[in-house]
């Protein structure tokens, strides 16, 4: 029977099991999506792909994640044609790493909270992005540039963003970071983890300290969605051969736009419009979404 895509289960800390697969599986003859075949482990207890005749839609997927969330498990929906993407787009904050860099650079001028709480509406899209950055530069006016090189070196990865980029060069995809925070981070990280491209904002400075200012263009949600396009038109990559990942408003262009646009820690702005989240899944989930096997 042919399938035209798949219902990826990823596991977190509660091993995937039998029961898991078998609920998903009951789920989807209950809803008439039509299986196309067994279950197939990608990886064991860890992500296993259920063949289906149709995609799920948004109010199946919010029910079945619904469910899947009391075991920290995620559900992705993907087409099985160019499964495996040829270009990935990645936001930086809280998505290639742990935290918010602004926020802790912020730290260093003893004023996170503060700006924190500007970041967080930006992110959920109550904000106007321009206008949020550049309150939040302001405020960081004077902040010795040591203060950068010391929230990098206390910057963490996310877990599996290594092996992400890792396998993606790997499988011949060129790799992008692409983020509304700022070129001194997004460079090291680029660097760090493998990325064949960065972009970012640019932080004015007089060599010794920040001026409370930012360069034009800000790159913002629509400039994360020209990348896309233009990195897609450059390499001769179609839309649908193309996975872009982040966590905030910011990204909801690129994310709708990419083949396999998924939510990383989604944000509620996110969970409300996108198909496929990752909510519990380190970023090998990103893998698994494309079929990729014997990961761990």
């Amino acid at each position: 029977m042919t399938h035209t895509h798949f219902l990826t289960l990823i596991a977190s800390d509660i091993p995937l099991a039998l029961p898991h697969l078998e609920f998903a599986e009951k789920f989807i003859e209950e809803k008439a999506i039509g299986l196309s075949g067994k279950p197939v482990w990608l990886d064991a207890h860890k992500a296993a792909d259920i063949p289906i005749q149709n995609a799920l839609t948004f109010e199946q997927m919010k029910e079945l994640r619904h469910v899947c969330a009391q075991d920290h498990i995620d559900v992705i929906c993907t087409q099985a044609e160019k499964r495996k993407k040829k270009l990935l787009l990645a936001d930086m904050d809280s998505t290639i790493v742990t935290t918010e860099t602004l926020d802790e650079l912020a730290g260093r001028a003893g004023i996170k909270d503060q700006i924190a709480a500007i970041t967080n509406r930006a992110m959920n899209g109550e904000l106007d992005f321009h206008a949020a950055l550049r309150e939040r530069v302001g405020l960081l006016k004077g902040l010795p540039l040591t203060a950068l090189h010391e929230t990098l070196a206390e910057t963490i990865l996310c877990e599996g963003a290594d092996k992400l980029i890792h396998v993606m060069k790997e499988n011949g995809a060129t790799c992008v970071l692409v983020s509304g925070g700022f070129t001194y981070f997004t460079g090291a990280i680029a660097n760090k983890v493998g990325f064949h491209h960065h972009h970012g904002n640019e932080l004015h400075n007089d060599g010794t300290s920040l001026l409370g200012t930012v360069g034009d263009p800000i790159l913002d949600k629509d400039s994360k969605l020209k990348f896309l396009q233009t990195y897609a038109a450059t390499l001769k990559v179609d839309l649908s051969e193309t996975v872009a990942i982040g966590d905030g408003a910011n990204d909801l262009p690129m994310l709708l736009a990419a083949g396999l646009g998924i939510g990383y820690r989604a944000r509620p702005v996110l969970q409300e419009n996108l198909l496929n989240i990752l909510q519990f899944a380190d970023l090998t989930g990103v893998l698994y979404a494309q079929g990729h096997r014997n990961i761990c």
